[in-house]
């Protein structure tokens, strides 16, 4: 996170000192209007998300027990 950091202060010693808050709003602004047109694209998509993974935690479960069962099976039969 600190190299982050350090680049964008690198960054801002590009801009005069009284323009720093400036440049940061105008970067933060661009963040957001990316994010929103993200969201407005693939809002479908990350609806499904999380509708269906709460629900996929107690298959993935129950698949995982049925393949160990399976396994146990196998392995006993030898």
């Amino acid at each position: 996170m600190d190299s982050v950091y350090s680049i964008y202060n690198q960054f801002l010693g590009y801009f005069p000192d009284k323009v720093h808050g400036l440049v940061s709003f105008a970067l933060a602004c661009l963040l957001v209007f990316g994010i929103y047109k993200i969201l407005k694209k693939e809002v479908v998509y990350i609806i499904l998300l999380i509708v269906l993974l709460p629900a996929s935690v107690p298959i993935l479960k129950d698949t995982w027990a049925q393949i160990l069962e399976v396994l146990k099976f196998l392995l006993s039969k030898r």
